[in-house]
C-alpha cells in the first residue's frame, strides 16, 4: 500500500541527484570527519550576506511590534519595493521598466511556477537547452505540460539553434533559457540570443501565436573575465525575466525573487493580472514580507564576488593538473567537466571512493559530464586535489 500518487512515486525514484549526493555527503562526513570529505554537490551560496542584510534585519525587528508590520500587502508586492526594484533592473536590462511590470515572488522557483500556471495548457511544451536545472521538468509537469530539452553544442555549451528550430512545434508555448547557466557556467552571447529571438519571431508567425522567451537569471551578477550577460528584453517582444536574490545576497532560504515582463509586450497587463492571480492560488499568496522589506536596505548590495573569482581559478588549476577536460565557466559557480569513458555515474562513484562528491551530468539531462559547485571554502577545493588526481588515474 502506498500513500503517494503513482507519478510522484516515479519522480522520487528518478529525482534530484543533487539531493542524493548531499545525503551521501552527510554519511561520509559522519564516517571520516567533516574535513576529510570534499563536497561539490550542492549549489548553496556559502558566503555571508552583505552587511546591509543584517542592518535591514535589525531595522525590521525594531519595528516588528507595530500593527501589520509583518502582515499582508498587495499580492504583487510592496509598491515602494517594486518601484525601487524597477529602477535597478532598468539599468541591468537596458530597458525602461515600470513597477507595474514586476511581480515579487517566492524565489525564482515560485516565479517560474506562477508563470507556467498562467500560460501553459495541458499537453503543451517548454523547450529548453540541455543540460538544464533538473526541477524544470517537474515545474512543467505541475501544469500538465512537458519539458523538451535540446542539447547544446558539446564543444562549448553554446546554443544549437538548428536543433532548437527543429524542436519547436505547434505545442511549444515557452522557450526557457538560463544564463549564466547551471550547470555549465556558459553565458549565451548577444549574437546567439539575437538569432534565437529571430527564430522565435518566425516560429510565432508560423504557428499563429506568440512563443514566450523566458530567462531564468539568478546568476546574472556573477560573470568573469569581463563577460557581459546580454538582456533578452530589447531583442524579443514576448520575453520576460525571472530571477531571485538567493545568490547575490546569499538569501537562498528566504525565497525572494521576481518576474519581470517586457514593457513592450502586447497585453502585458493581462499576463501580469494572471501572474498575480496564480501567485495567490498556488499558495504563495505573496512573496515573504521580511524578504521584501530587506530589499529596501540591501537591493544595491551583493556578496563579495572576488571570492568566487579566486575559487574559480583554483578549481580550474586543480582540474587542469588532474587531466580533466572542461570549458572554463564564464559565469555562475559551477564547473562541468567531461568524464573519461563517458560514464558519468561510474565516474561519480570513483570520485566518491576518494571522498569527493560530484553530481552526474545525467541528472541535468546531459550524460558524460559531472557538475562541481565551487561555492565551498577554499580549503575544500585545495584539499580535494589528490582525490581528483587519483580518480583520473584509475581509468
Amino acid at each position: 500500500m502506498t500513500v503517494l500518487a503513482a507519478k510522484v512515486s516515479t519522480f522520487l525514484e528518478s529525482s534530484s541527484w543533487i539531493r542524493k549526493m548531499f545525503e551521501t555527503g552527510i554519511e561520509l562526513k559522519q564516517k571520516y570527519g567533516q574535513d576529510q570529505v570534499y563536497d561539490f554537490s550542492l549549489g548553496n551560496p556559502d558566503l555571508s550576506p552583505p552587511r546591509e542584510v543584517g542592518l535591514g534585519l535589525a531595522a525590521i525587528a525594531e519595528k516588528s511590534s507595530a500593527p501589520l508590520s509583518l502582515g499582508y500587502m498587495p499580492n504583487a508586492g510592496f509598491p515602494n519595493i517594486r518601484e525601487k526594484l524597477a529602477r535597478k533592473v532598468s539599468k541591468e536590462q537596458g530597458v525602461d521598466i515600470g513597477p507595474d511590470d514586476l511581480l515579487l515572488t517566492s524565489g525564482a522557483a515560485g516565479g517560474l511556477n506562477c508563470f507556467f500556471k498562467a500560460v501553459l495548457e495541458p499537453g503543451e511544451e517548454v523547450v529548453c537547452p540541455a543540460p538544464f536545472f533538473v526541477e524544470y521538468k517537474f515545474y512543467a509537469d505541475n501544469f500538465g505540460a512537458g519539458l523538451k530539452p535540446v542539447p547544446v553544442r558539446a564543444a562549448d555549451f553554446h546554443l544549437d539553434l538548428e536543433a532548437m528550430a527543429e524542436a519547436i512545434s505547434a505545442k511549444t508555448r515557452i522557450v526557457l533559457i538560463n544564463s549564466p547557466n547551471n550547470p555549465t557556467g556558459q553565458v549565451y552571447d548577444l549574437k546567439e540570443l539575437k538569432a534565437l529571438a529571430d527564430l522565435l519571431q518566425a516560429k510565432s508567425r508560423e504557428h499563429g501565436r506568440p512563443i514566450f522567451l523566458a530567462a531564468d537569471e539568478p546568476y546574472r551578477f556573477l560573470s568573469y573575465d569581463g563577460v557581459k550577460v546580454p538582456s533578452i528584453l530589447p531583442l524579443y517582444e514576448h520575453s520576460l525575466v525571472i530571477s531571485s536574490f538567493s545568490k547575490n545576497l546569499a538569501l537562498a532560504g528566504e525565497r525572494i525573487g521576481y518576474v519581470l515582463l517586457n514593457p513592450d509586450m502586447q497585453d502585458k497587463e493581462s499576463l501580469m493580472n494572471g501572474l498575480v492571480f496564480t501567485n495567490r492560488i498556488l499558495g504563495f499568496v505573496n512573496a515573504p514580507t521580511v524578504g521584501q522589506q530587506l530589499l529596501e536596505f540591501a537591493l544595491d548590495a551583493e556578496v563579495d564576488v572576488s571570492i568566487y573569482e579566486k575559487r574559480r581559478q583554483l578549481m580550474g588549476e586543480i582540474l587542469t593538473a588532474g587531466g580533466y577536460e572542461f570549458v572554463w565557466p564564464r559565469g555562475g559557480f559551477y564547473f562541468f567537466p567531461k568524464v573519461p569513458g563517458g560514464d558519468d555515474l561510474a565516474f561519480v562513484n570513483r570520485l566518491q571512493q576518494e571522498r569527493v562528491l560530484a553530481v552526474p551530468g545525467s541528472g541535468f539531462g546531459f550524460p558524460g559530464y559531472i557538475r562541481l559547485s565551487f561555492s565551498v571554502p577554499d580549503r575544500v577545493i585545495r584539499d580535494s586535489a589528490p582525490g581528483f588526481a587519483r580518480a583520473m588515474e584509475k581509468r
